[in-house]
């Protein structure tokens, strides 16, 4: 079985989805301590000018230790309608504007106070939309009894083991901090993959890779966009 692992990212940047579709299974990994401007709360679009552009789901205040499935979304915010209003610039350009618009508000029909379930949810609607097949679980609510972890590299292995996954994905990103000689002990192959961007015309005149995939959506088709999702190369 060939797995990957990453923490639950809000409408993240291709090379996620990427992962998502080279795997047999895919575990959102929840239970880590949340880190302030990462990407599990917030991505980013593009302003008309070509600018970046935070949207953002608001979070109720939590402590510096809290771990990321404790976090709470702050729904008294009217978030959903603020990020609607936010891509409303891309309807003048983008081919797709009307599709991706349907799909997000399909998207925003669930409601929950949990982070961890609104990105689950919205991970799995945009691979339904991408045609990807690929389970999608979160890692607190499988019950899998793992050996003890002494190394952060461990997390990742010790998933491995106890799910008898023979390949393990990991963004290039991560790179420096495995020690691949554990997972070969194991018979575990890991793979790092790293993302080459296909440019592609948005609302930016020099092109700006990695956005959330709400951007990418925007101005492709579910076809070129599954041509995008295998350029990379394993390093």
């Amino acid at each position: 079985m060939k797995l990957a692992i990453m923490q639950p990212y809000f409408f993240p940047y291709i090379g996620y989805f990427s992962l998502i579709k080279r795997s047999d299974m895919f575990i959102l990994f929840d239970t880590p301590q949340f880190i302030r401007h990462g990407w599990i709360e917030r991505n980013r679009i593009l302003k008309p000018n070509g600018e970046p552009l935070y949207i953002k789901i608001p979070l109720k205040k939590h402590s510096r230790e809290a771990k990321i499935n404790e976090l709470v979304v702050n729904n008294s915010e009217k978030w959903k309608e603020k990020i609607l209003a936010q891509i409303i610039p891309y309807k003048k350009k983008a081919p797709f504007y009307r599709e991706v618009i349907i799909l997000l508000k399909e998207i925003f029909e669930f409601e929950s106070d949990s982070i961890v379930e609104i990105n689950h949810y919205s991970l799995k609607k945009v691979c339904e939309y991408l045609n990807i097949a690929t389970p999608i679980k979160i890692w607190s609510k499988m019950n899998i009894d793992i050996e003890h972890v002494n190394a952060p590299d461990e997390w990742a292995l010790n998933i491995c083991n106890a799910l008898h996954a023979d390949t393990y994905y990991n963004p290039i990103g991560g790179k420096s901090f495995f020690d691949t000689s554990k997972y070969e002990k194991l018979g575990i192959n890991i793979e790092f993959q790293q993302m080459i961007p296909v440019a592609y015309k948005h609302l930016s005149e020099d092109f700006i890779p990695f956005l959330s995939i709400i951007d990418v959506l925007m101005f492709n088709t579910v076809a070129d966009i599954n041509k995008m999702l295998g350029s990379y190369e394993l390093v």
